[in-house]
């Protein structure tokens, strides 16, 4: 008998070393390293859909390409995040928190496309078909081209995939399945990338459409290595809080269209339905001449809405004062502070600052400097802000306000839903002609913001 050798594996970033190591030395992370038993032979299964024709190199300006037909499903904010809809023989990554509403969504997805005259298999490893039956007839979700079946093994999915010939298949999740002829455990570093390439080579020979469910380590990133990320077309990440109604489909990648569009649903008793107009829908609750708030005007790839930036100062006796942010980059609330000190004169070196995006967003660009500034200095003066006033733009740290992009939409966005001012960055009024009803209010400095919004 031959030798039993095992290995070591990253599970972050897939580094394989011969022995255990507390720190991977490919993605500097602690206790990542994971013992996989090494298959120095591969069983003759699965051969059949791995079996590619020998092409020739050929010039870029020789190939005939014609452009395919995205499939459009039912839900709007889905075509959106996707770029327009399903490209056919494309593999996507869905990720999320457990009961974050992965399974509802994809079922609908499936019984829309089901619908509308294309063949899906649903495949689920964590339930049973009776338990996925449930499920459909609470949502609805009930169509002769939807099949369904429960399975692990990576052979007998591919015999189903042959048999069904589906437009669409559906692995919930991929954590679960598992390669005959790897003899790790499935959710293995090992199982999941030998997995996902095989998913990856029949969605690409097949023309299949292909939507793999990936689970979620404790720090919110898919787990398994981030191999697993480069390997597939688009990655999807479900965010929002389990007790909250409101969930945020956000594209981390997308090789077929913008991956910085976003999604918002709303969880109800029939399933996810789409939130058309998120902006009034995260204002819905702001109240009214209260200090500490402020409406910032961002942009979600090529959607603008419109969002609550509510500050808390208060005096602290520790030595070290306090900077939370929720929604927003800590280190970028920190240096907004320190621009409020130097630049200001706002003497904040004993006072805690907190900070939220209400509604549970998060805002990564750099518009929403000026609306966390104003809001700041609104809690720390006890100075309510104007409820009809809009506000965007970037601080540098010498004080200045720095344009941003795509003013057009933002005004037109904020006009839309009865806003009367907007405070943004002179360099931005270059070409802008203002919208009747809205007064455009131009400034340079933090200083000149802080005099517009709050007098």
């Amino acid at each position: 008998m031959s030798k039993v050798k095992s290995k070591f594996v990253c599970g972050e970033c897939g580094y394989e070393s011969p022995k255990w190591m507390g720190k991977c030395p490919g993605c500097q992370s602690w206790n990542s390293m994971t013992e996989e038993i090494e298959t120095p032979t591969r069983s003759p299964g699965l051969t059949s859909s791995m079996r590619t024709t020998k092409q020739k190199p050929m010039p870029i300006i020789d190939v005939e390409c014609a452009p395919e037909d995205r499939v459009r499903t039912a839900n709007a904010e889905l075509n959106r995040v996707l770029g327009g809809g399903i490209v056919p023989g494309s593999l996507i990554l869905v990720g999320g928190d457990p009961g974050i509403g992965k399974s509802t969504l994809l079922l609908q997805t499936s019984h829309s496309l089901a619908h509308s005259g294309h063949k899906v298999l649903y495949i689920s490893g964590e339930e049973s078909v009776k338990q996925t039956k449930l499920r459909a007839d609470r949502l609805g979700a009930n169509s002769p081209l939807l099949y369904v079946l429960c399975e692990t093994n990576l052979e007998y999915i591919e015999e189903a995939i042959e048999e069904v010939q589906p437009d669409l298949v559906v692995i919930d999740s991929i954590q679960t399945v598992y390669h005959p002829a790897v003899t790790s455990a499935p959710g293995t570093v090992g199982q999941v990338r030998e997995c996902t390439g095989h998913f990856m080579r029949i969605a690409k020979m097949k023309g299949v459409a292909t939507i793999l469910v990936g689970h979620v380590t404790k720090e919110g990133a898919i787990a398994g290595p981030r191999l697993l990320e480069h390997m597939v077309d688009c990655v999807l990440y479900f965010e929002g809080e389990r007790h909250h109604t409101y969930r945020v489909l956000r594209a981390v990648k997308n090789r077929f269209g913008s991956s910085n569009e976003i999604g918002i649903f709303e969880m109800r008793e029939e399933g996810l339905v789409e939130v058309s107009n998120p902006s009034e829908l995260f204002l819905s609750e702001r109240p009214m001449g209260v200090a500490g708030s402020s409406v910032v005007a961002a942009m979600e790839g090529t959607r603008p809405i419109l969002v609550e930036i509510q500050a808390l100062v208060s005096t602290t006796n520790f030595p070290s004062p306090r900077r939370m942010a929720t929604g927003v980059d800590h280190n970028r609330l920190s240096l907004i502070v320190a621009v409020l000190e130097k630049r200001v004169g706002m003497f904040l070196q004993t006072q805690d600052v907190y900070l939220n995006v209400a509604g549970g967003v998060k805002l990564d660009e750099p518009a929403v400097d000026l609306a966390v500034a104003i809001a700041i200095a609104s809690s720390l003066k006890e100075n309510a802000t104007n409820s009809h006033d809009v506000v965007f733009g970037e601080i540098g740290l010498t004080g200045e306000v720095r344009g941003v992009s795509r003013v057009d939409a933002r005004v037109k966005e904020a006009q839309k839903l009865g806003f009367k001012r907007i405070i943004l960055p002179a360099k931005s009024l270059k070409g802008l002609t203002p919208p009747p009803g809205i007064e455009l209010i131009g400034v340079n400095t933090i200083t000149d913001a802080l005099k517009a919004a709050l007098g």
